[in-house]
Protein backbone atom coordinates (compact mmCIF):
# COMPACT_ATOMS: atom_id res chain seq x y z
CA UNK A 1 0.00 0.00 0.00
CA UNK A 2 1.20 3.24 -0.56
CA UNK A 3 2.25 5.88 1.39
CA UNK A 4 -0.47 8.81 2.27
CA UNK A 5 0.40 11.91 0.84
CA UNK A 6 1.74 14.37 3.31
CA UNK A 7 2.63 17.29 1.47
CA UNK A 8 0.95 18.58 -2.53
CA UNK A 9 3.20 21.47 -3.88
CA UNK A 10 0.78 23.21 -5.75
CA UNK A 11 1.34 25.45 -8.47
CA UNK A 12 -0.86 27.91 -10.71
CA UNK A 13 1.06 29.15 -13.74
CA UNK A 14 -0.30 31.28 -16.50
CA UNK A 15 2.30 32.14 -19.81
CA UNK A 16 6.02 31.30 -17.82
CA UNK A 17 7.16 29.15 -20.34
CA UNK A 18 10.67 31.39 -19.73
CA UNK A 19 10.85 30.35 -15.84
CA UNK A 20 8.69 27.49 -15.03
CA UNK A 21 11.05 24.75 -16.39
CA UNK A 22 13.50 26.03 -13.40
CA UNK A 23 10.79 26.07 -10.63
CA UNK A 24 10.04 22.86 -11.61
CA UNK A 25 13.71 21.33 -11.60
CA UNK A 26 14.22 22.69 -7.98
CA UNK A 27 11.33 21.03 -6.97
CA UNK A 28 12.11 17.65 -8.44
CA UNK A 29 15.23 17.27 -6.98
CA UNK A 30 13.67 17.45 -4.26
CA UNK A 31 10.85 14.59 -4.36
CA UNK A 32 10.33 11.58 -1.80
CA UNK A 33 7.76 9.70 -0.73
CA UNK A 34 4.61 11.01 0.10
CA UNK A 35 4.57 14.29 -1.96
CA UNK A 36 3.42 15.19 -5.01
CA UNK A 37 3.51 18.10 -7.64
CA UNK A 38 -0.05 19.36 -8.73
CA UNK A 39 0.55 22.52 -11.60
CA UNK A 40 -3.05 24.33 -12.72
CA UNK A 41 -2.46 26.17 -15.88
CA UNK A 42 -4.51 28.61 -16.22
CA UNK A 43 -5.11 28.53 -20.23
CA UNK A 44 -1.86 29.84 -20.96
CA UNK A 45 -1.84 31.35 -24.77
CA UNK A 46 2.16 30.70 -24.74
CA UNK A 47 4.13 27.45 -24.83
CA UNK A 48 3.82 26.56 -21.43
CA UNK A 49 1.91 23.25 -22.57
CA UNK A 50 4.89 22.19 -24.81
CA UNK A 51 6.67 22.80 -21.84
CA UNK A 52 4.81 21.02 -19.52
CA UNK A 53 4.50 17.86 -22.22
CA UNK A 54 7.96 17.37 -21.56
CA UNK A 55 8.32 16.94 -17.66
CA UNK A 56 5.28 14.93 -17.84
CA UNK A 57 7.16 12.51 -19.85
CA UNK A 58 9.74 11.78 -17.37
CA UNK A 59 7.86 12.37 -14.03
CA UNK A 60 4.80 10.58 -12.99
CA UNK A 61 4.41 12.49 -10.04
CA UNK A 62 3.55 15.65 -11.40
CA UNK A 63 -0.29 15.99 -12.00
CA UNK A 64 -1.01 19.11 -14.56
CA UNK A 65 -4.36 20.45 -15.17
CA UNK A 66 -5.03 22.53 -18.25
CA UNK A 67 -7.85 24.67 -17.81
CA UNK A 68 -10.25 25.85 -20.79
CA UNK A 69 -9.85 29.73 -19.79
CA UNK A 70 -8.20 31.49 -17.30
CA UNK A 71 -10.16 32.05 -13.98
CA UNK A 72 -7.77 34.50 -12.50
CA UNK A 73 -4.48 33.45 -10.10
CA UNK A 74 -6.97 33.67 -6.92
CA UNK A 75 -9.54 30.32 -7.99
CA UNK A 76 -6.50 28.89 -9.90
CA UNK A 77 -4.89 28.35 -6.22
CA UNK A 78 -8.28 26.96 -4.86
CA UNK A 79 -8.72 24.76 -7.94
CA UNK A 80 -5.20 23.63 -6.95
CA UNK A 81 -5.62 22.84 -4.11
CA UNK A 82 -8.89 20.72 -4.87
CA UNK A 83 -7.40 18.64 -7.00
CA UNK A 84 -4.42 18.55 -4.36
CA UNK A 85 -4.41 14.75 -2.11
CA UNK A 86 -1.73 15.94 -0.04
CA UNK A 87 -2.56 16.42 3.95
CA UNK A 88 -0.90 19.42 3.40
CA UNK A 89 -0.35 22.22 0.70
CA UNK A 90 2.55 24.39 -0.59
CA UNK A 91 1.17 27.05 -2.53
CA UNK A 92 4.69 27.22 -4.54
CA UNK A 93 5.05 30.27 -7.26
CA UNK A 94 5.72 29.28 -10.98
CA UNK A 95 9.17 31.19 -11.35
CA UNK A 96 11.01 31.25 -7.97
CA UNK A 97 13.35 28.31 -6.62
CA UNK A 98 12.75 26.25 -3.84
CA UNK A 99 16.52 26.32 -2.09
CA UNK A 100 18.13 23.24 -1.36
CA UNK A 101 16.67 20.75 1.26
CA UNK A 102 13.75 22.94 1.19
CA UNK A 103 11.12 19.91 1.20
CA UNK A 104 12.52 17.77 4.42
CA UNK A 105 13.59 21.11 6.07
CA UNK A 106 9.48 21.73 5.59
CA UNK A 107 8.49 18.20 6.66
CA UNK A 108 9.98 18.07 9.95
CA UNK A 109 7.64 20.92 10.88
CA UNK A 110 4.27 19.44 9.70
CA UNK A 111 2.78 18.54 12.85
CA UNK A 112 -0.59 17.28 13.55
CA UNK A 113 -1.50 20.52 15.60
CA UNK A 114 -0.27 22.73 12.96
CA UNK A 115 -2.65 24.59 10.21
CA UNK A 116 -0.14 26.72 9.02
CA UNK A 117 3.33 26.52 7.98
CA UNK A 118 5.25 30.24 6.89
CA UNK A 119 8.19 29.85 5.03
CA UNK A 120 10.79 32.28 4.89
CA UNK A 121 12.14 33.62 2.09
CA UNK A 122 15.14 35.52 0.91
CA UNK A 123 15.56 38.23 -2.54
CA UNK A 124 17.18 37.77 -5.61
CA UNK A 125 16.83 39.72 -8.93
CA UNK A 126 15.42 38.50 -11.74
CA UNK A 127 18.23 36.05 -12.94
CA UNK A 128 19.54 35.34 -9.10
CA UNK A 129 22.69 36.72 -9.46
CA UNK A 130 22.12 39.39 -6.77
CA UNK A 131 20.92 39.04 -3.12
CA UNK A 132 18.50 41.90 -2.24
CA UNK A 133 16.94 40.82 0.81
CA UNK A 134 18.50 37.28 2.77
CA UNK A 135 15.21 37.20 4.58
CA UNK A 136 11.76 39.05 4.59
CA UNK A 137 10.61 37.69 8.04
CA UNK A 138 12.95 38.56 10.56
CA UNK A 139 13.12 36.02 13.14
CA UNK A 140 16.63 34.22 14.55
CA UNK A 141 14.60 30.76 15.11
CA UNK A 142 11.51 29.50 14.09
CA UNK A 143 8.57 30.31 16.13
CA UNK A 144 5.34 29.01 16.89
CA UNK A 145 1.81 31.54 17.25
CA UNK A 146 -1.59 30.88 18.84
CA UNK A 147 -4.59 33.23 18.61
CA UNK A 148 -3.14 34.72 21.76
CA UNK A 149 -0.08 36.04 19.63
CA UNK A 150 -2.18 36.84 16.61
CA UNK A 151 -1.39 40.45 15.77
CA UNK A 152 2.54 39.79 16.31
CA UNK A 153 2.42 37.33 13.80
CA UNK A 154 0.29 39.54 11.78
CA UNK A 155 3.17 42.33 11.75
CA UNK A 156 5.62 40.39 11.53
CA UNK A 157 4.84 38.27 8.09
CA UNK A 158 2.39 39.97 6.20
CA UNK A 159 5.48 41.37 4.32
CA UNK A 160 6.38 38.09 3.61
CA UNK A 161 2.94 36.55 2.81
CA UNK A 162 2.72 38.87 0.05
CA UNK A 163 4.58 36.27 -1.77
CA UNK A 164 2.48 33.15 -2.16
CA UNK A 165 5.05 31.04 -2.29
CA UNK A 166 6.03 31.04 1.62
CA UNK A 167 2.29 29.64 2.29
CA UNK A 168 2.14 25.54 3.41
CA UNK A 169 -1.29 25.03 4.93
CA UNK A 170 -3.62 22.27 6.01
CA UNK A 171 -5.84 21.53 2.92
CA UNK A 172 -8.78 20.49 5.12
CA UNK A 173 -8.48 23.84 6.90
CA UNK A 174 -7.63 25.78 3.21
CA UNK A 175 -11.38 24.01 2.36
CA UNK A 176 -13.06 25.02 5.54
CA UNK A 177 -12.30 28.92 4.88
CA UNK A 178 -14.51 31.62 3.07
CA UNK A 179 -12.33 31.58 -0.56
CA UNK A 180 -14.90 33.16 -2.52
CA UNK A 181 -14.77 36.24 -1.07
CA UNK A 182 -11.06 36.30 -1.92
CA UNK A 183 -11.25 36.03 -5.54
CA UNK A 184 -10.00 38.89 -7.43
CA UNK A 185 -7.82 39.79 -4.75
CA UNK A 186 -4.57 38.87 -6.15
CA UNK A 187 -3.92 37.43 -2.67
CA UNK A 188 -7.07 34.83 -1.52
CA UNK A 189 -4.24 33.23 0.56
CA UNK A 190 -4.00 36.26 2.73
CA UNK A 191 -7.63 36.35 3.20
CA UNK A 192 -8.06 32.66 4.19
CA UNK A 193 -5.15 33.31 7.00
CA UNK A 194 -6.55 36.48 7.92
CA UNK A 195 -10.21 35.96 8.18
CA UNK A 196 -11.35 35.26 11.59
CA UNK A 197 -11.45 33.11 13.42
CA UNK A 198 -7.95 33.15 14.05
CA UNK A 199 -5.56 30.10 13.65
CA UNK A 200 -5.17 27.69 16.20
CA UNK A 201 -1.52 27.42 15.57
CA UNK A 202 1.55 28.18 12.89
CA UNK A 203 4.67 27.69 12.43
CA UNK A 204 7.41 30.06 11.25
CA UNK A 205 10.37 28.64 9.69
CA UNK A 206 13.16 31.18 10.03
CA UNK A 207 15.68 29.74 7.44
CA UNK A 208 14.30 30.99 4.08
CA UNK A 209 12.89 28.07 1.97
CA UNK A 210 12.27 29.83 -1.01
CA UNK A 211 14.26 32.03 -3.69
CA UNK A 212 12.27 34.95 -5.23
CA UNK A 213 12.54 36.56 -8.41
CA UNK A 214 12.25 39.77 -8.04
CA UNK A 215 10.41 42.09 -10.07
CA UNK A 216 8.62 39.34 -12.76
CA UNK A 217 5.27 39.08 -11.10
CA UNK A 218 3.00 38.70 -13.93
CA UNK A 219 1.13 41.90 -12.46
CA UNK A 220 4.06 44.45 -12.65
CA UNK A 221 2.49 46.65 -14.94
CA UNK A 222 -0.69 46.92 -12.37
CA UNK A 223 1.72 47.81 -9.69
CA UNK A 224 -0.16 51.20 -8.57
CA UNK A 225 -3.84 49.90 -8.54
CA UNK A 226 -2.75 46.80 -6.39
CA UNK A 227 -0.05 48.26 -3.85
CA UNK A 228 -2.07 51.74 -3.34
CA UNK A 229 -5.77 50.32 -3.69
CA UNK A 230 -5.95 46.57 -3.76
CA UNK A 231 -3.29 45.34 -1.18
CA UNK A 232 -4.38 47.99 1.44
CA UNK A 233 -8.24 47.32 1.32
CA UNK A 234 -7.20 43.86 1.70
CA UNK A 235 -5.35 44.65 4.97
CA UNK A 236 -7.76 46.76 6.73
CA UNK A 237 -10.31 44.66 5.98
CA UNK A 238 -9.20 42.18 8.78
CA UNK A 239 -11.95 43.12 11.55
CA UNK A 240 -10.44 40.95 14.07
CA UNK A 241 -6.62 43.31 13.78
CA UNK A 242 -5.99 46.66 15.26
CA UNK A 243 -5.76 49.56 13.56
CA UNK A 244 -2.23 50.02 14.90
CA UNK A 245 -1.40 46.72 13.97
CA UNK A 246 -2.85 47.34 10.48
CA UNK A 247 -0.85 50.67 10.14
CA UNK A 248 2.42 48.77 11.08
CA UNK A 249 1.64 46.29 8.34
CA UNK A 250 0.59 48.71 5.56
CA UNK A 251 -0.86 52.23 5.27
CA UNK A 252 -4.64 52.12 4.86
CA UNK A 253 -4.19 55.19 1.71
CA UNK A 254 -0.73 54.55 0.56
CA UNK A 255 -1.88 56.84 -2.40
CA UNK A 256 -1.78 59.56 -0.22
CA UNK A 257 1.84 59.71 0.25
CA UNK A 258 3.99 61.23 -1.68
CA UNK A 259 6.88 58.91 -1.47
CA UNK A 260 5.22 55.97 -2.89
CA UNK A 261 3.18 58.13 -5.67
CA UNK A 262 6.87 59.56 -6.60
CA UNK A 263 8.24 55.79 -6.83
CA UNK A 264 5.85 54.95 -8.96
CA UNK A 265 6.41 57.68 -11.36
CA UNK A 266 9.77 57.06 -11.44
CA UNK A 267 9.00 53.57 -12.66
CA UNK A 268 6.49 54.67 -15.12
CA UNK A 269 3.66 53.36 -13.23
CA UNK A 270 2.12 57.24 -12.20
CA UNK A 271 1.20 59.76 -14.70
CA UNK A 272 -1.45 61.56 -15.87
CA UNK A 273 -3.56 58.33 -16.69
CA UNK A 274 -3.52 56.81 -12.92
CA UNK A 275 -4.19 60.24 -12.25
CA UNK A 276 -7.03 61.05 -13.38
CA UNK A 277 -8.06 57.07 -13.34
CA UNK A 278 -7.78 56.20 -9.48
CA UNK A 279 -7.49 59.97 -7.25
CA UNK A 280 -8.86 62.78 -9.43
CA UNK A 281 -12.62 61.74 -7.60
CA UNK A 282 -10.55 61.64 -4.66
CA UNK A 283 -8.58 65.01 -4.44
CA UNK A 284 -10.87 68.03 -4.41
CA UNK A 285 -9.32 72.07 -4.44
CA UNK A 286 -5.86 72.99 -4.26
CA UNK A 287 -5.00 69.32 -2.45
CA UNK A 288 -4.74 67.83 -5.94
CA UNK A 289 -1.67 70.20 -6.78
CA UNK A 290 1.02 68.07 -5.55
CA UNK A 291 -0.60 64.70 -7.29
CA UNK A 292 -0.95 66.55 -10.75
CA UNK A 293 2.81 67.63 -10.07
CA UNK A 294 4.20 63.91 -9.70
CA UNK A 295 2.00 62.92 -12.11
CA UNK A 296 3.47 65.54 -14.85
CA UNK A 297 6.79 65.22 -13.69
CA UNK A 298 9.46 63.78 -16.06
CA UNK A 299 9.80 60.23 -15.01
CA UNK A 300 13.93 60.03 -15.91
CA UNK A 301 14.50 62.87 -13.73
CA UNK A 302 12.37 61.70 -10.79
CA UNK A 303 14.14 57.73 -11.20
CA UNK A 304 17.55 59.77 -11.20
CA UNK A 305 16.79 61.73 -7.95
CA UNK A 306 15.18 58.58 -6.15
CA UNK A 307 18.23 56.38 -7.26
CA UNK A 308 20.96 58.80 -5.55
CA UNK A 309 18.51 58.32 -2.59
CA UNK A 310 18.96 54.87 -2.49
CA UNK A 311 22.24 55.14 -2.17
CA UNK A 312 22.04 56.44 1.33
CA UNK A 313 19.62 53.81 2.88
CA UNK A 314 21.89 51.45 1.45
CA UNK A 315 20.90 47.65 2.37
CA UNK A 316 17.03 49.06 2.72
CA UNK A 317 16.98 50.26 -1.18
CA UNK A 318 18.66 47.34 -2.81
CA UNK A 319 14.93 45.91 -3.82
CA UNK A 320 13.62 49.63 -4.70
CA UNK A 321 16.96 50.37 -6.46
CA UNK A 322 16.83 47.20 -8.80
CA UNK A 323 13.02 48.32 -9.73
CA UNK A 324 14.42 51.67 -11.01
CA UNK A 325 17.00 49.63 -12.96
CA UNK A 326 14.32 47.82 -14.53
CA UNK A 327 11.97 50.89 -15.30
CA UNK A 328 12.06 52.25 -18.56
CA UNK A 329 12.73 55.43 -17.51
CA UNK A 330 16.29 54.40 -16.12
CA UNK A 331 19.41 57.02 -16.59
CA UNK A 332 23.13 56.90 -16.45
CA UNK A 333 22.41 57.83 -12.90
CA UNK A 334 20.60 55.00 -12.30
CA UNK A 335 22.82 52.72 -13.37
CA UNK A 336 25.60 54.72 -11.63
CA UNK A 337 24.09 54.43 -8.34
CA UNK A 338 22.91 50.58 -9.14
CA UNK A 339 26.88 49.81 -9.43
CA UNK A 340 27.04 51.45 -5.70
CA UNK A 341 25.12 49.32 -4.33
CA UNK A 342 25.96 45.99 -6.24
CA UNK A 343 22.56 45.58 -7.77
CA UNK A 344 22.37 43.99 -11.38
CA UNK A 345 19.78 42.73 -13.74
Amino acid sequence: MPDPLKLSICIATYSREKFIGETLDSILSQMQPGVELIVVDGASPDNTPEVMAQYLLRYPEIHYYRESENSGVDKDYDKAVGYAKGEFCWLMTDDDLLRPNAVTRLLAVLKDDVDLVVANVEVKNADFSKMLNENLIELSADKEFGPADKEEFFQKTTQCLSFIGCVVIRRDFWLSRDRQTYYGTLFIHVGIIFQSPAIEKTAVIAEPLITIRYGNAMWTSRGFEIWMFKWPQLIWSFNDYSDDAKAVVYPKEPWRKIGPLAMYCALGGYGLREYRTFLSGRVKGLSRFPYLLIAIFPAALMNALISLCCIFRKKAGRSGMYSLLKSPHATWITRIAANILDVGH
